[in-house]
């Protein structure tokens, strides 16, 4: 019952910490609607599970003992964090605003964008590893570990599809397109300084 709790907790307090995978949404909600912020939230869960699967096979452990290959991971999530930054940043607001579900983002491209923001992210890889390597232990069965990324997964789906849920609000989301250049530079600064801040971290000792 102690770990399932300090799972829980840990999973909580990573979820709704700010970070790439909330700029993302916001991102994503208020330019392109409902159904772009809420694949995105899909996609940074879907990112989750990559991290909790090469976790679970050993690789993870791999990546904590193997400072160069961690630095290398960090750097390709902090490449593509700066270059969707510069994107947003760089972004010219639209004249007229479009509350419609068809803001020039697909399905496909909205989903992407969140899996590979999570799947990049030496955040969630942190978060992730540290969880199961200290906290999770050897002896714990195979079907309870699978649980608890199950559940990392499912939480960053419920609390990014409700973040989407609220920026995609028509209320909400018309006054921010109204301001949207400030925003798309706003977002698009917070991602390149997240980007930065991580590839200026210090490699795993």
């Amino acid at each position: 019952m102690g770990q399932l709790i300090a799972v829980a907790v840990i999973t909580i307090l990573a979820v709704i910490s700010p970070g790439a995978d909330f700029a993302m949404t916001v991102r994503n909600s208020y330019l392109y609607g409902r159904t772009a912020g809420v694949l995105a939230a899909a996609g940074i869960a879907l990112g989750v599970l990559v991290h909790v699967t090469y976790t679970m096979l050993g690789v993870g452990l791999l990546v904590s003992r193997t400072p160069m290959l961690f630095t290398a991971m960090k750097l390709i999530g902090a490449a593509y964090l700066v270059y969707i930054g510069y994107k947003t940043f760089v972004t010219k607001a639209q004249v007229d605003i479009d509350l419609s579900e068809d803001g020039g983002l697909s399905k496909a491209g909205a989903l992407r964008t969140g899996f590979l923001t999570n799947a990049l992210n030496p955040k969630t890889m942190l978060f992730v590893l540290s969880t199961y390597t200290q906290v999770v232990s050897a002896d714990t069965p195979v079907f309870q570990q699978i649980g608890y990324g199950l559940f990392m997964s499912f939480a960053h789906l419920v609390w990014f599809a409700l973040a989407a849920v609220l920026f995609s609000n028509q209320a909400l989301r018309s006054r921010l397109l109204q301001r949207q250049t400030v925003l798309n530079k706003v977002i698009g600064a917070v991602l390149v300084g997240l980007g930065m801040l991580l590839a200026l971290t210090p490699a795993m000792a």
